[in-house]
This record gives structure tokens, C-alpha cells and sequence, in this order.
């Protein structure tokens, strides 16, 4: 029963949420580096997708959608000289198999993800992470094909170095 007040979401809208919601929040992890700031971004992008839902189903691949309006908005965010508070440590993300080798593994990543700029990050999580090409990476953030591929090698080349990262072990050499 429906309450005075209470918005019903569209038809198929709350299904796409709770199937895809968690992967979309691990890839706004990534470009945020912080829990709460990927809970922030991916509420907003739904919340957006929710306005528009019927537009968006019927023009088919609703997570494209969602994935694109995710990296514009984080760019936007990134854009925009951004004010608020800083928390002092990240909450850890739950975590599978040996949870002090996992947290260890996440915090380095996400210290490391940290030292690049907000271009980089996005680059890197684009293109490495989602796997999308050069061409579609710039298409998304509103760049050129060479901005991608200049910022991609210096956030590589920046993330070679970090010596808590053995995940790029092998390139430094």
C-alpha cells in the first residue's frame, strides 16, 4: 500500500538497482577513492536515472546510460572546486578471503589512486578498470584522444613507481 507522499519507482528501475548497483558503486569507489564520496556520487547519478527512466529504457542500455552520467558527474565534481569536509581515514569495504592481505591491497590502491589528479583517476579507472577505448574514454570525459593517452601513461608511470603497489611490479622493471 502506498502512502500520502510516497513515490513509487518506475517499472524496472528498482530490478536495475539492485542487480547492477553493486558494480556501479565499485567503479565510482575507484574514482573517488572513498567510501562514502562513491556512495554520494552513485545516489546521485540513480537519483537522475530515476527522472528519466522511462527515456532511458526506451532507448535501451540503461547501464550505459548510468555508466556515462556516473564518470560526466564525477567529472563535474571534479570541475568544480569541491569545499567539503575530508574525512580523515576511509571506512574499509567489506572485504573476501584474508581480510588484513585484502585491506592492505584496497588501501594501497586507493592511496595510490589518490596521488593522481581527478583526470588521471578517471582515465585509469576508464580505461583499465572498465576497459573502454581510447576513443569512448575521451568521449566520456569531453577530451581529446591524445588528453587520454598523455594522462594514462603519466598516471601509469606514477602508479610503476609507488612502491606499495605489487600490482605494478612487473612494469617497473
Amino acid at each position: 500500500m502506498q502512502r500520502s507522499g510516497e513515490l513509487t519507482p518506475p517499472e524496472g528501475f528498482a530490478e536495475f538497482v539492485a542487480a547492477r548497483s553493486g558494480v556501479l558503486l565499485r567503479s565510482a569507489w575507484l574514482l573517488t577513492g572513498d567510501a562514502g564520496r562513491a556512495e554520494d556520487l552513485l545516489q546521485t547519478v540513480l537519483a537522475d536515472a530515476w527522472r528519466r527512466w522511462a527515456r532511458i529504457t526506451t532507448a535501451g542500455h540503461p547501464e550505459a546510460y548510468v555508466r556515462k552520467a556516473l564518470f560526466t558527474t564525477y567529472v563535474s565534481w571534479w570541475r568544480r572546486r569541491w569545499r567539503g569536509e575530508i574525512p580523515g581515514r576511509a571506512t574499509d569495504e567489506p572485504g573476501y578471503g584474508d581480510m588484513a592481505t585484502e585491506s592492505a591491497n584496497r588501501d594501497a590502491i586507493r592511496r595510490a589512486l589518490a596521488r593522481l589528479s581527478r583526470q588521471q583517476r578517471a582515465i585509469v579507472v576508464l580505461r583499465y578498470v572498465e576497459d573502454l577505448s581510447v576513443e569512448r574514454t575521451a568521449e566520456l570525459l569531453g577530451c581529446s584522444h591524445g588528453t587520454v593517452k598523455v594522462q594514462a601513461f603519466r598516471a601509469l608511470r606514477t602508479l610503476r613507481t609507488d612502491p606499495n603497489l605489487e600490482l605494478f611490479a612487473a612494469w617497473r622493471s
